[in-house]
Protein backbone atom coordinates (compact mmCIF):
# COMPACT_ATOMS: atom_id res chain seq x y z
CA UNK A 1 0.00 0.00 0.00
CA UNK A 2 3.11 2.20 1.31
CA UNK A 3 4.48 1.56 -2.15
CA UNK A 4 1.40 2.27 -4.42
CA UNK A 5 0.94 5.67 -2.61
CA UNK A 6 4.54 6.40 -3.27
CA UNK A 7 4.43 5.89 -7.25
CA UNK A 8 0.91 8.11 -7.37
CA UNK A 9 3.30 10.74 -5.36
CA UNK A 10 5.89 10.58 -7.95
CA UNK A 11 3.26 10.49 -11.22
CA UNK A 12 1.55 13.51 -9.69
CA UNK A 13 4.71 15.10 -9.15
CA UNK A 14 5.82 13.93 -12.77
CA UNK A 15 3.32 16.02 -14.37
CA UNK A 16 3.45 19.03 -12.17
CA UNK A 17 6.91 19.39 -13.13
CA UNK A 18 5.98 18.66 -16.98
CA UNK A 19 2.68 21.34 -16.57
CA UNK A 20 5.49 23.52 -15.06
CA UNK A 21 7.84 23.33 -18.12
CA UNK A 22 4.93 23.28 -20.79
CA UNK A 23 3.91 26.50 -18.94
CA UNK A 24 7.35 28.03 -19.47
CA UNK A 25 7.33 26.64 -23.04
CA UNK A 26 4.02 28.65 -23.51
CA UNK A 27 5.30 31.93 -22.60
CA UNK A 28 8.62 32.08 -23.77
CA UNK A 29 8.33 32.80 -27.54
CA UNK A 30 10.78 30.47 -28.99
CA UNK A 31 13.54 32.04 -31.19
CA UNK A 32 13.13 31.90 -34.58
CA UNK A 33 16.35 32.70 -37.19
CA UNK A 34 13.37 35.41 -39.27
CA UNK A 35 11.79 36.60 -36.05
CA UNK A 36 8.77 34.71 -37.91
CA UNK A 37 8.68 37.52 -40.57
CA UNK A 38 8.69 36.00 -43.50
CA UNK A 39 5.48 33.01 -44.57
CA UNK A 40 7.70 31.94 -47.70
CA UNK A 41 11.21 32.82 -50.10
CA UNK A 42 11.52 33.37 -53.34
CA UNK A 43 13.91 35.11 -55.78
CA UNK A 44 12.95 37.94 -58.08
CA UNK A 45 16.10 38.43 -59.92
CA UNK A 46 16.51 41.89 -61.84
CA UNK A 47 17.96 41.99 -65.47
CA UNK A 48 21.51 42.56 -66.17
CA UNK A 49 22.97 45.76 -66.11
CA UNK A 50 23.34 48.09 -69.19
CA UNK A 51 26.52 48.38 -71.15
CA UNK A 52 28.92 51.47 -70.30
CA UNK A 53 28.50 54.26 -70.13
CA UNK A 54 24.75 53.58 -69.10
CA UNK A 55 23.99 54.04 -65.56
CA UNK A 56 23.83 51.15 -63.53
CA UNK A 57 20.28 50.00 -61.85
CA UNK A 58 19.34 52.69 -59.84
CA UNK A 59 18.45 50.00 -57.03
CA UNK A 60 21.86 48.08 -57.78
CA UNK A 61 22.71 46.41 -54.60
CA UNK A 62 19.69 46.48 -52.57
CA UNK A 63 17.44 43.28 -51.07
CA UNK A 64 13.38 43.55 -50.36
CA UNK A 65 11.27 41.78 -49.37
CA UNK A 66 7.23 41.94 -49.94
CA UNK A 67 4.36 41.81 -47.49
CA UNK A 68 1.97 38.94 -48.44
CA UNK A 69 -0.97 40.69 -50.22
CA UNK A 70 1.43 41.80 -53.07
CA UNK A 71 0.83 39.10 -56.24
CA UNK A 72 3.87 37.34 -57.50
CA UNK A 73 3.32 34.99 -61.00
CA UNK A 74 3.05 31.88 -59.50
CA UNK A 75 2.92 31.91 -56.06
CA UNK A 76 -0.30 31.94 -53.95
CA UNK A 77 -1.17 35.15 -52.09
CA UNK A 78 -2.40 34.22 -48.68
CA UNK A 79 -3.58 37.73 -47.79
CA UNK A 80 -2.54 36.57 -44.12
CA UNK A 81 -4.97 33.63 -43.92
CA UNK A 82 -4.33 30.09 -44.19
CA UNK A 83 -8.29 29.80 -45.88
CA UNK A 84 -7.39 32.37 -48.24
CA UNK A 85 -4.83 30.45 -49.19
CA UNK A 86 -6.84 27.45 -49.73
CA UNK A 87 -9.20 29.26 -51.96
CA UNK A 88 -7.61 30.80 -53.97
CA UNK A 89 -5.32 29.82 -56.77
CA UNK A 90 -1.94 31.08 -57.62
CA UNK A 91 -1.25 34.65 -59.16
CA UNK A 92 -0.81 35.08 -62.95
CA UNK A 93 0.72 38.14 -62.99
CA UNK A 94 3.41 39.74 -60.37
CA UNK A 95 2.42 43.21 -59.12
CA UNK A 96 3.42 45.81 -60.96
CA UNK A 97 5.16 47.79 -58.27
CA UNK A 98 7.16 44.87 -57.26
CA UNK A 99 8.42 44.63 -61.06
CA UNK A 100 9.19 47.51 -61.25
CA UNK A 101 11.76 47.39 -58.05
CA UNK A 102 13.29 44.59 -59.74
CA UNK A 103 13.64 46.14 -63.10
CA UNK A 104 15.63 48.62 -61.10
CA UNK A 105 17.89 46.32 -59.35
CA UNK A 106 16.80 45.34 -56.75
CA UNK A 107 16.22 41.85 -55.22
CA UNK A 108 13.42 40.56 -53.89
CA UNK A 109 13.49 37.72 -51.28
CA UNK A 110 10.28 36.89 -49.86
CA UNK A 111 6.90 37.24 -49.06
CA UNK A 112 6.35 38.94 -45.32
CA UNK A 113 3.48 37.87 -42.35
CA UNK A 114 0.26 40.81 -42.30
CA UNK A 115 -2.57 40.86 -40.35
CA UNK A 116 -5.35 38.97 -40.84
CA UNK A 117 -6.42 40.13 -44.31
CA UNK A 118 -4.80 43.38 -43.55
CA UNK A 119 -7.31 44.47 -41.25
CA UNK A 120 -5.56 45.43 -38.06
CA UNK A 121 -2.57 47.70 -36.59
CA UNK A 122 -1.48 45.41 -34.23
CA UNK A 123 0.28 42.83 -36.07
CA UNK A 124 -0.89 39.97 -34.34
CA UNK A 125 -1.60 36.34 -36.67
CA UNK A 126 -3.44 33.50 -36.09
CA UNK A 127 -2.24 31.66 -38.76
CA UNK A 128 1.23 32.44 -39.03
CA UNK A 129 2.16 33.69 -35.70
CA UNK A 130 2.65 37.11 -34.85
CA UNK A 131 6.56 38.55 -36.26
CA UNK A 132 8.97 39.49 -32.97
CA UNK A 133 9.56 42.64 -33.03
CA UNK A 134 13.44 43.13 -33.07
CA UNK A 135 13.51 45.91 -30.62
CA UNK A 136 11.19 44.98 -28.55
CA UNK A 137 10.64 41.39 -28.25
CA UNK A 138 8.10 41.51 -25.58
CA UNK A 139 5.64 44.22 -27.73
CA UNK A 140 3.68 43.61 -30.70
CA UNK A 141 5.81 44.44 -33.94
CA UNK A 142 2.62 47.13 -34.98
CA UNK A 143 0.62 45.96 -38.47
CA UNK A 144 -1.26 44.91 -40.86
CA UNK A 145 2.17 45.25 -42.40
CA UNK A 146 4.22 43.85 -39.36
CA UNK A 147 6.68 40.84 -41.03
CA UNK A 148 8.02 43.61 -43.20
CA UNK A 149 8.50 45.71 -40.86
CA UNK A 150 10.69 43.28 -38.91
CA UNK A 151 12.57 41.90 -41.75
CA UNK A 152 13.73 46.07 -41.90
CA UNK A 153 14.20 46.39 -38.71
CA UNK A 154 16.29 42.52 -38.18
CA UNK A 155 18.40 43.71 -40.95
CA UNK A 156 17.51 40.27 -43.21
CA UNK A 157 16.47 43.46 -46.73
CA UNK A 158 17.42 46.80 -47.26
CA UNK A 159 13.80 47.90 -47.69
CA UNK A 160 10.68 46.21 -47.64
CA UNK A 161 6.62 46.72 -48.89
CA UNK A 162 3.56 47.02 -46.76
CA UNK A 163 0.47 48.59 -47.48
CA UNK A 164 -1.20 51.06 -45.11
CA UNK A 165 -4.92 52.09 -45.52
CA UNK A 166 -5.10 53.27 -41.73
CA UNK A 167 -2.10 53.11 -40.45
CA UNK A 168 -0.62 49.44 -41.53
CA UNK A 169 2.60 51.18 -42.85
CA UNK A 170 3.31 53.85 -40.19
CA UNK A 171 2.62 52.11 -37.06
CA UNK A 172 4.88 49.18 -37.69
CA UNK A 173 7.51 51.64 -38.42
CA UNK A 174 7.19 53.48 -35.38
CA UNK A 175 6.83 50.34 -33.31
CA UNK A 176 9.66 48.62 -34.85
CA UNK A 177 12.18 51.49 -34.77
CA UNK A 178 12.72 52.27 -38.25
CA UNK A 179 11.79 54.69 -41.31
CA UNK A 180 8.22 54.31 -42.87
CA UNK A 181 6.80 56.36 -45.87
CA UNK A 182 3.00 56.49 -46.76
CA UNK A 183 3.19 58.35 -50.09
CA UNK A 184 0.07 60.02 -51.32
CA UNK A 185 -2.95 58.80 -52.13
CA UNK A 186 -3.20 56.71 -55.55
CA UNK A 187 -0.11 57.89 -56.84
CA UNK A 188 1.33 54.36 -57.13
CA UNK A 189 -0.69 52.32 -59.28
CA UNK A 190 -2.24 49.42 -56.70
CA UNK A 191 -2.13 46.90 -59.41
CA UNK A 192 -1.45 43.51 -58.39
CA UNK A 193 -2.03 44.19 -54.86
CA UNK A 194 -5.00 42.80 -53.11
CA UNK A 195 -7.34 45.72 -52.29
CA UNK A 196 -8.41 46.63 -48.52
CA UNK A 197 -10.47 49.98 -48.64
CA UNK A 198 -9.34 51.48 -52.18
CA UNK A 199 -9.99 54.87 -51.30
CA UNK A 200 -7.40 54.55 -48.25
CA UNK A 201 -5.07 52.34 -49.55
CA UNK A 202 -1.46 53.02 -50.36
CA UNK A 203 1.95 51.21 -51.19
CA UNK A 204 4.40 51.86 -48.78
CA UNK A 205 7.93 50.90 -47.63
CA UNK A 206 10.38 50.42 -44.71
CA UNK A 207 14.00 51.09 -44.58
CA UNK A 208 16.49 51.87 -42.01
CA UNK A 209 18.54 54.51 -43.93
CA UNK A 210 16.96 57.63 -45.23
CA UNK A 211 19.30 57.09 -48.46
CA UNK A 212 17.60 53.89 -49.30
CA UNK A 213 13.99 55.31 -48.05
CA UNK A 214 14.65 58.49 -50.49
CA UNK A 215 15.84 55.76 -53.59
CA UNK A 216 13.24 53.69 -53.40
CA UNK A 217 10.58 56.51 -53.49
CA UNK A 218 12.34 57.84 -56.41
CA UNK A 219 11.80 55.45 -58.67
CA UNK A 220 8.29 54.51 -57.61
CA UNK A 221 7.10 57.91 -57.85
CA UNK A 222 9.23 58.31 -61.00
CA UNK A 223 10.43 61.42 -59.11
CA UNK A 224 13.87 63.54 -60.40
CA UNK A 225 16.57 64.57 -57.82
CA UNK A 226 16.65 68.11 -59.37
CA UNK A 227 15.09 71.48 -57.70
CA UNK A 228 15.20 70.47 -54.05
CA UNK A 229 13.04 72.84 -52.19
CA UNK A 230 13.60 73.57 -48.24
CA UNK A 231 11.26 73.40 -45.99
CA UNK A 232 9.90 76.91 -44.87
CA UNK A 233 7.17 76.14 -42.37
CA UNK A 234 7.00 72.96 -39.25
CA UNK A 235 3.85 72.79 -37.90
CA UNK A 236 3.64 71.36 -34.50
CA UNK A 237 0.52 69.68 -33.74
CA UNK A 238 0.31 70.53 -30.16
CA UNK A 239 -3.19 68.84 -29.63
CA UNK A 240 -1.89 65.46 -31.14
CA UNK A 241 0.92 65.26 -28.56
CA UNK A 242 -1.23 66.05 -25.77
CA UNK A 243 -3.31 62.91 -26.97
CA UNK A 244 0.34 60.95 -26.90
CA UNK A 245 1.40 58.50 -23.52
CA UNK A 246 4.59 59.83 -24.05
CA UNK A 247 6.00 63.59 -22.34
CA UNK A 248 4.97 65.39 -25.54
CA UNK A 249 8.63 67.52 -25.07
CA UNK A 250 10.23 64.22 -25.18
CA UNK A 251 8.66 64.06 -28.75
CA UNK A 252 9.03 67.36 -29.84
CA UNK A 253 12.40 68.02 -28.38
CA UNK A 254 14.09 66.61 -30.76
CA UNK A 255 12.39 67.71 -33.56
CA UNK A 256 12.49 71.61 -32.38
CA UNK A 257 15.90 71.72 -32.00
CA UNK A 258 16.70 69.88 -35.03
CA UNK A 259 14.91 72.39 -37.45
CA UNK A 260 16.44 75.63 -35.34
CA UNK A 261 19.82 74.02 -36.21
CA UNK A 262 19.29 73.58 -39.86
CA UNK A 263 16.60 75.75 -40.79
CA UNK A 264 16.88 78.43 -38.15
CA UNK A 265 13.83 78.93 -35.17
CA UNK A 266 11.42 81.42 -37.17
CA UNK A 267 10.55 78.49 -39.40
CA UNK A 268 8.85 76.51 -35.91
CA UNK A 269 5.22 77.13 -35.12
CA UNK A 270 2.24 75.23 -33.29
CA UNK A 271 -1.00 74.57 -34.28
CA UNK A 272 -4.34 73.00 -32.93
CA UNK A 273 -5.12 70.84 -35.62
CA UNK A 274 -8.09 69.83 -34.51
CA UNK A 275 -9.56 73.04 -33.98
CA UNK A 276 -8.38 74.49 -37.79
CA UNK A 277 -10.30 71.04 -38.93
CA UNK A 278 -13.26 72.07 -37.73
CA UNK A 279 -13.32 75.32 -39.19
CA UNK A 280 -12.42 74.21 -42.24
CA UNK A 281 -14.23 70.68 -43.05
CA UNK A 282 -17.78 70.45 -42.12
CA UNK A 283 -18.88 67.28 -42.68
CA UNK A 284 -16.84 66.45 -39.75
CA UNK A 285 -19.85 68.01 -37.82
CA UNK A 286 -22.14 64.52 -38.78
CA UNK A 287 -19.57 62.77 -36.81
CA UNK A 288 -19.30 64.45 -33.84
CA UNK A 289 -21.89 62.65 -31.59
CA UNK A 290 -23.52 65.63 -30.49
CA UNK A 291 -20.38 67.45 -29.51
CA UNK A 292 -20.15 70.69 -30.77
CA UNK A 293 -16.84 71.88 -31.46
CA UNK A 294 -14.39 72.78 -27.92
CA UNK A 295 -17.18 70.59 -25.96
CA UNK A 296 -15.00 67.85 -26.40
CA UNK A 297 -10.88 67.98 -26.25
CA UNK A 298 -10.46 66.18 -29.82
CA UNK A 299 -13.78 65.98 -30.95
CA UNK A 300 -12.51 66.91 -34.57
CA UNK A 301 -10.21 64.41 -34.60
CA UNK A 302 -11.87 61.67 -33.38
CA UNK A 303 -15.16 62.56 -35.81
CA UNK A 304 -12.00 62.00 -38.70
CA UNK A 305 -11.18 59.15 -37.42
CA UNK A 306 -14.88 57.84 -37.50
CA UNK A 307 -15.53 58.64 -40.56
CA UNK A 308 -12.13 57.17 -41.62
CA UNK A 309 -13.54 53.76 -39.86
CA UNK A 310 -16.59 53.58 -41.26
CA UNK A 311 -15.30 54.22 -44.77
CA UNK A 312 -12.92 51.42 -44.06
CA UNK A 313 -15.09 48.95 -43.01
CA UNK A 314 -17.68 49.68 -45.77
CA UNK A 315 -14.96 49.34 -48.36
CA UNK A 316 -13.49 45.97 -46.95
CA UNK A 317 -16.95 45.16 -46.59
CA UNK A 318 -17.67 45.70 -50.28
CA UNK A 319 -14.36 43.92 -51.57
CA UNK A 320 -14.45 40.68 -49.19
CA UNK A 321 -17.98 40.53 -47.77
CA UNK A 322 -18.95 37.70 -50.15
CA UNK A 323 -15.70 35.60 -49.18
CA UNK A 324 -15.88 36.07 -45.47
CA UNK A 325 -19.48 35.17 -45.77
CA UNK A 326 -18.33 31.55 -47.45
CA UNK A 327 -15.35 31.29 -44.72
CA UNK A 328 -16.98 33.13 -41.74
CA UNK A 329 -15.85 30.37 -39.05
CA UNK A 330 -12.69 30.75 -40.10
CA UNK A 331 -12.10 34.39 -39.98
CA UNK A 332 -11.57 36.49 -36.78
CA UNK A 333 -14.05 36.92 -35.07
CA UNK A 334 -12.99 40.73 -34.47
CA UNK A 335 -12.90 40.87 -38.49
CA UNK A 336 -16.50 39.74 -38.42
CA UNK A 337 -17.98 41.38 -35.67
CA UNK A 338 -16.41 44.74 -37.16
CA UNK A 339 -18.57 44.62 -40.25
CA UNK A 340 -21.91 44.55 -38.69
CA UNK A 341 -24.87 46.75 -40.91
CA UNK A 342 -24.43 50.50 -39.73
CA UNK A 343 -28.32 51.13 -40.52
CA UNK A 344 -28.31 54.31 -42.23
CA UNK A 345 -25.21 55.20 -42.55
CA UNK A 346 -23.65 55.87 -45.77
CA UNK A 347 -20.06 56.48 -47.07
CA UNK A 348 -21.20 59.68 -48.71
CA UNK A 349 -20.67 61.80 -46.17
CA UNK A 350 -16.80 60.32 -45.45
CA UNK A 351 -15.94 61.11 -49.00
CA UNK A 352 -17.16 64.09 -49.01
CA UNK A 353 -14.90 64.87 -45.60
CA UNK A 354 -11.82 63.44 -47.69
CA UNK A 355 -11.77 66.17 -50.38
CA UNK A 356 -12.43 68.65 -47.62
CA UNK A 357 -9.54 67.62 -45.38
CA UNK A 358 -7.49 67.15 -48.42
CA UNK A 359 -8.11 70.58 -48.96
CA UNK A 360 -7.60 72.13 -45.55
CA UNK A 361 -4.22 70.23 -45.10
CA UNK A 362 -2.91 71.57 -48.27
CA UNK A 363 -3.76 74.86 -47.74
CA UNK A 364 -1.95 75.03 -44.54
CA UNK A 365 1.19 73.28 -45.63
CA UNK A 366 0.78 74.23 -49.29
CA UNK A 367 4.25 73.49 -50.80
CA UNK A 368 6.74 74.06 -48.50
CA UNK A 369 4.93 73.05 -45.09
CA UNK A 370 5.73 70.32 -42.84
CA UNK A 371 3.19 69.11 -40.51
CA UNK A 372 4.69 67.20 -36.92
CA UNK A 373 2.48 64.97 -35.13
CA UNK A 374 3.35 61.36 -32.86
CA UNK A 375 3.40 58.28 -34.94
CA UNK A 376 1.31 56.47 -32.32
CA UNK A 377 0.34 57.09 -28.60
CA UNK A 378 3.60 55.54 -26.90
CA UNK A 379 5.16 52.82 -26.91
CA UNK A 380 3.96 49.81 -28.63
CA UNK A 381 1.62 48.01 -26.01
CA UNK A 382 2.86 44.19 -24.89
CA UNK A 383 2.29 40.92 -26.69
CA UNK A 384 -1.56 40.17 -25.29
CA UNK A 385 -1.79 43.38 -23.39
CA UNK A 386 -5.49 44.72 -23.22
CA UNK A 387 -4.78 47.90 -24.77
CA UNK A 388 -4.63 45.95 -28.23
CA UNK A 389 -8.81 45.01 -27.29
CA UNK A 390 -9.51 48.54 -26.00
CA UNK A 391 -12.01 50.40 -27.65
CA UNK A 392 -10.71 54.02 -26.75
CA UNK A 393 -7.24 53.15 -26.81
CA UNK A 394 -7.66 51.98 -30.69
CA UNK A 395 -9.90 54.95 -31.23
CA UNK A 396 -7.57 57.48 -30.05
CA UNK A 397 -4.93 55.96 -31.85
CA UNK A 398 -6.56 56.36 -35.44
CA UNK A 399 -6.83 59.88 -34.46
CA UNK A 400 -3.42 60.01 -35.48
CA UNK A 401 -3.83 57.57 -38.51
CA UNK A 402 -6.60 59.47 -39.91
CA UNK A 403 -4.96 62.86 -40.68
CA UNK A 404 -3.27 61.29 -43.28
CA UNK A 405 -5.16 58.40 -44.43
CA UNK A 406 -8.41 60.92 -44.78
CA UNK A 407 -6.44 63.17 -46.71
CA UNK A 408 -4.21 61.35 -49.00
CA UNK A 409 -0.97 63.42 -47.90
CA UNK A 410 2.33 61.81 -48.15
CA UNK A 411 3.67 60.82 -44.13
CA UNK A 412 6.69 59.53 -43.10
CA UNK A 413 7.88 57.49 -39.90
CA UNK A 414 11.29 58.88 -38.36
CA UNK A 415 12.48 57.10 -35.25
CA UNK A 416 12.90 59.15 -32.36
CA UNK A 417 15.14 57.23 -29.54
CA UNK A 418 13.26 54.94 -27.14
CA UNK A 419 10.90 55.21 -24.01
CA UNK A 420 11.03 52.55 -21.02
CA UNK A 421 13.43 50.56 -23.49
CA UNK A 422 10.58 50.60 -25.95
CA UNK A 423 11.22 52.78 -30.09
CA UNK A 424 9.50 55.67 -30.58
CA UNK A 425 9.21 58.35 -33.24
CA UNK A 426 7.27 61.26 -34.36
CA UNK A 427 5.52 61.78 -37.82
CA UNK A 428 6.13 64.27 -40.81
CA UNK A 429 3.36 64.90 -43.08
CA UNK A 430 3.70 67.08 -46.19
CA UNK A 431 1.02 68.05 -48.65
CA UNK A 432 -0.74 65.18 -51.20
CA UNK A 433 1.86 65.60 -54.33
CA UNK A 434 4.61 66.73 -52.03
CA UNK A 435 6.09 63.13 -51.55
CA UNK A 436 9.69 64.13 -53.61
CA UNK A 437 9.50 67.17 -50.83
CA UNK A 438 8.90 64.98 -47.89
CA UNK A 439 11.81 62.74 -48.87
CA UNK A 440 14.48 64.99 -49.61
CA UNK A 441 13.08 66.75 -46.26
CA UNK A 442 13.85 63.66 -44.26
CA UNK A 443 16.82 62.65 -45.70
CA UNK A 444 18.36 66.00 -44.47
CA UNK A 445 17.16 66.06 -41.60
CA UNK A 446 17.14 62.53 -40.20
CA UNK A 447 20.70 62.59 -39.10
CA UNK A 448 20.29 65.99 -36.91
CA UNK A 449 17.07 63.87 -35.31
CA UNK A 450 19.40 60.67 -34.44
CA UNK A 451 22.08 63.24 -32.70
CA UNK A 452 19.47 65.19 -30.69
CA UNK A 453 18.30 62.44 -29.73
CA UNK A 454 21.74 60.80 -28.55
CA UNK A 455 22.36 64.18 -27.08
CA UNK A 456 19.20 64.28 -24.78
CA UNK A 457 19.72 60.23 -23.57
CA UNK A 458 23.06 61.75 -22.40
CA UNK A 459 21.71 64.59 -20.89
CA UNK A 460 18.64 62.77 -19.35
CA UNK A 461 21.44 60.11 -18.10
CA UNK A 462 23.69 62.79 -17.07
CA UNK A 463 20.68 64.35 -15.29
CA UNK A 464 19.83 61.31 -13.12
CA UNK A 465 23.53 60.40 -12.65
CA UNK A 466 23.51 63.96 -10.81
CA UNK A 467 20.51 63.14 -9.05
CA UNK A 468 21.44 59.76 -7.76
CA UNK A 469 24.88 61.23 -6.73
CA UNK A 470 22.82 64.05 -4.27
CA UNK A 471 20.71 61.34 -3.20
CA UNK A 472 24.28 59.21 -2.24
CA UNK A 473 25.87 61.98 -0.65
CA UNK A 474 22.61 62.56 1.68
CA UNK A 475 22.62 58.57 2.90
CA UNK A 476 25.95 58.98 3.52
CA UNK A 477 25.68 61.51 6.10
CA UNK A 478 22.63 59.98 7.46
CA UNK A 479 24.85 56.89 8.07
CA UNK A 480 27.57 58.87 9.59
CA UNK A 481 25.22 60.43 12.01
CA UNK A 482 23.89 56.97 12.76
CA UNK A 483 27.18 55.91 12.95
CA UNK A 484 27.65 58.40 15.93
CA UNK A 485 24.82 57.21 17.66
CA UNK A 486 26.25 53.81 17.76
CA UNK A 487 23.16 52.65 14.96
CA UNK A 488 25.56 50.02 13.67
CA UNK A 489 22.93 48.17 11.31
CA UNK A 490 20.88 51.55 10.45
CA UNK A 491 24.32 52.87 10.04
CA UNK A 492 25.39 49.84 7.75
CA UNK A 493 21.23 50.09 5.52
CA UNK A 494 22.36 53.81 4.84
CA UNK A 495 25.71 53.48 3.56
CA UNK A 496 24.06 50.69 1.60
CA UNK A 497 21.35 52.78 -0.21
CA UNK A 498 24.35 55.10 -0.80
CA UNK A 499 26.48 52.52 -2.71
CA UNK A 500 23.22 51.49 -4.72
CA UNK A 501 22.47 55.38 -5.67
CA UNK A 502 26.44 55.70 -6.95
CA UNK A 503 28.77 52.70 -6.74
CA UNK A 504 31.73 54.66 -7.55
CA UNK A 505 32.43 56.26 -4.33
CA UNK A 506 35.42 54.61 -2.10
CA UNK A 507 34.19 56.41 1.25
CA UNK A 508 31.22 54.70 1.09
CA UNK A 509 32.48 51.37 1.16
CA UNK A 510 35.01 52.47 3.99
CA UNK A 511 31.91 53.91 6.07
CA UNK A 512 30.23 50.46 5.57
CA UNK A 513 33.13 48.56 6.65
CA UNK A 514 33.60 50.39 10.03
CA UNK A 515 30.34 49.66 10.47
CA UNK A 516 30.63 45.79 10.18
CA UNK A 517 34.02 45.61 12.15
CA UNK A 518 31.34 47.32 15.00
CA UNK A 519 29.58 44.44 14.40
CA UNK A 520 32.10 41.73 14.77
CA UNK A 521 31.31 40.87 10.35
CA UNK A 522 34.72 41.00 9.57
CA UNK A 523 34.39 38.91 6.49
CA UNK A 524 32.00 41.74 4.66
CA UNK A 525 34.38 44.29 6.32
CA UNK A 526 36.91 43.10 4.02
CA UNK A 527 35.33 42.90 1.37
CA UNK A 528 34.28 46.43 1.67
CA UNK A 529 37.73 47.37 2.54
CA UNK A 530 39.30 45.96 -0.83
CA UNK A 531 36.45 47.29 -3.07
CA UNK A 532 37.33 50.93 -1.60
CA UNK A 533 40.71 50.09 -2.06
CA UNK A 534 39.96 49.11 -5.59
CA UNK A 535 38.37 52.13 -6.62
CA UNK A 536 40.87 54.54 -4.94
CA UNK A 537 44.45 52.84 -4.19
CA UNK A 538 45.24 55.74 -1.90
CA UNK A 539 42.47 55.64 0.96
CA UNK A 540 44.74 54.70 4.40
CA UNK A 541 41.69 54.34 6.50
CA UNK A 542 40.82 50.99 3.85
CA UNK A 543 44.12 49.53 4.56
CA UNK A 544 43.58 49.96 8.26
CA UNK A 545 40.40 48.70 8.63
CA UNK A 546 40.77 45.32 6.13
CA UNK A 547 44.13 45.03 8.26
CA UNK A 548 41.83 44.92 11.33
CA UNK A 549 39.76 42.42 9.75
CA UNK A 550 42.13 40.54 8.62
CA UNK A 551 44.18 40.27 12.07
CA UNK A 552 40.24 38.80 13.74
CA UNK A 553 40.26 36.06 10.67
CA UNK A 554 43.58 35.04 11.98
CA UNK A 555 45.41 36.67 8.37
CA UNK A 556 48.05 37.73 10.23
CA UNK A 557 50.51 38.06 7.20
CA UNK A 558 48.32 39.68 5.23
CA UNK A 559 47.35 42.09 8.21
CA UNK A 560 50.64 42.98 8.82
CA UNK A 561 51.02 44.11 4.56
CA UNK A 562 48.42 45.95 5.06
CA UNK A 563 49.37 48.15 7.95
CA UNK A 564 52.57 48.41 6.45
CA UNK A 565 50.78 49.75 3.03
CA UNK A 566 49.13 52.00 5.12
CA UNK A 567 52.20 53.33 6.98
CA UNK A 568 54.21 53.78 3.49
CA UNK A 569 51.26 55.98 2.60
CA UNK A 570 51.14 57.96 5.51
CA UNK A 571 54.21 57.22 7.85
CA UNK A 572 53.57 59.25 10.70
CA UNK A 573 50.22 57.00 11.06
CA UNK A 574 50.23 55.93 14.93
CA UNK A 575 47.52 53.27 14.62
CA UNK A 576 49.31 51.44 11.86
CA UNK A 577 52.82 51.60 13.47
CA UNK A 578 51.43 50.25 17.25
CA UNK A 579 49.59 47.20 14.84
CA UNK A 580 52.72 46.20 13.21
CA UNK A 581 54.60 46.20 16.36
CA UNK A 582 51.96 44.11 17.91
CA UNK A 583 51.62 41.82 15.01
CA UNK A 584 55.28 41.31 15.09
CA UNK A 585 55.93 40.68 18.84
CA UNK A 586 53.05 37.95 18.48
CA UNK A 587 54.27 36.31 15.23
CA UNK A 588 57.41 37.71 14.83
Amino acid sequence: MASSTAANLWVLLGLGIAGVLLAAKRLKRPARPDNGAFISRLELLPPPQPPPPQARHPLTDLCFAIADAFHVSSYITSFGSLEWAKTHDAATQTSLVVSNLVDGGAICVGKTVIDEMAYSIHGENKHFGTPTNPAASDRVPGGCSSGSAVAVAGGMVDFALGIDSIGGVRVPGGYCGILAFRPSHAVIPSSGVIPVAPSLDTIGWFARDPIVLRRVGHLLLKLSYTDIRLPRHFYIADDCFELSKIPARRLTQVVTKSVEKLYGRQVLSHVNIGNYLASRVPSLRNYSNGHNNGDSKFSSLRALSSAMQLLHKHEFRDQHNEWISSAKSSVDASIVGNLSDDGDLTTDIAQEARKEVRLALNTLLKDDGILVIPTALGCPPKINAKELSSTSYNAETLCLQSLSSMSGCCQVTVPAGEHDKCPISVSLIARHGGDRFLLDTTQAIYATIQEQVEMLAKSNASSKEAMNEEAAEAAKERGNNAFKEKQWQKAINLYTEAIKLNGKVATYYNNRAAAFLELASYRQAETDCTTAIDIDPKIVKAYLRRGTAREMLGYYKEAVDDFSHALVLEPMNKTAGIAINRLKKLFP
